[in-house]
């Protein structure tokens, strides 16, 4: 695969132009104190922080307590991209497979070095007085994977939430889901006519997931391998409900 075609298709197309379709975009991260909770969002190959960054005024507008949530944005390092001929781009780790199906070969060092960075960022805002548990981990494609791995994989905490869009369950035979962990909700949505990230992902991840104690809320959209108005409007719904639980439910009674 040619760079310009790769980054197309995984970073730009299915990043910031699908979000755009699915709602009116904005851009700026929240930089202001004493938020009621967080969300850690990881963007995809060859995007950047911008792609994803109007989930901060696009959610809220949907579950207007999200407005008291502080959005955190990480930029992936330039990856040198195996099945880019090696051509560096924002990456969170390698990939030497594509599609990118079952069994796909693991960058076990990448991936646990982009974990170390999102468990920093964690570390950052519980410094500033956001509770592990008030904090929702999230992301899409290469960043969905980093952001399951950083919340079940070996994690010292129980985190709000976790909230996966078209990723996939990475070092899944090496897979520790600690006692913490496992109380840690995961949303996990998915285009059914994925061909870059097949479909099949999905199903495997929850198997495995469940298996282990996690709790997993699946939900998949006729889409490719890109964002849909309804999987935004979910994505908002579990984000309210996993940072303010007492309030949702008192909402439905």
């Amino acid at each position: 695969l040619k760079l310009q075609f790769l980054y197309l298709i995984v970073g730009i197309t299915v990043g910031s132009a699908a979000l755009m379709t699915a709602m009116a975009g904005s851009r700026g991260a929240s930089t202001a104190a004493a938020k009621q909770g967080a969300v850690i969002f990881l963007h995809g190959l060859g995007d950047s922080p911008a792609g994803w960054s109007s989930l901060e005024r696009q959610l809220p507008q949907l579950r207007p307590r999200l407005k008291d949530v502080e959005w955190v944005f990480p930029a992936a390092p330039q990856t040198r991209i195996t099945i880019n001929g090696g051509a560096a781009m924002p990456g969170w780790f390698d990939l030497f497979d594509w599609p990118i199906g079952v069994g796909s070969k693991d960058d076990k060092p990448g991936k646990l070095a982009a974990v170390a960075t999102i468990r920093s960022a964690i570390a950052a805002l519980k410094a500033k007085g956001v509770p592990a548990e008030k904090i929702v981990v999230g992301g899409f494609s290469q960043g969905a994977a980093i952001a399951m791995l950083t919340a079940y994989h070996e994690s010292p905490d129980q985190l709000a939430g976790c909230a996966a869009l078209s990723g996939w369950l990475t070092l899944a035979d090496e897979l520790s889901v600690s006692d913490a962990s496992k109380a840690t909700p995961l949303f996990w949505a998915h285009g059914q006519y994925d061909d870059k990230v097949l479909f099949e992902q999905q199903a495997h991840g929850v198997k495995l997931l469940t298996e282990a104690g996690v709790s997993v809320d699946p939900s998949s959209y006729p889409m490719g391998h890109e964002s849909h108005p309804k999987e935004v409007q979910a994505l908002a719904a579990f984000i309210d409900r996993s940072i303010f639980p007492n309030e949702c439910a008192a909402d439905s009674a």
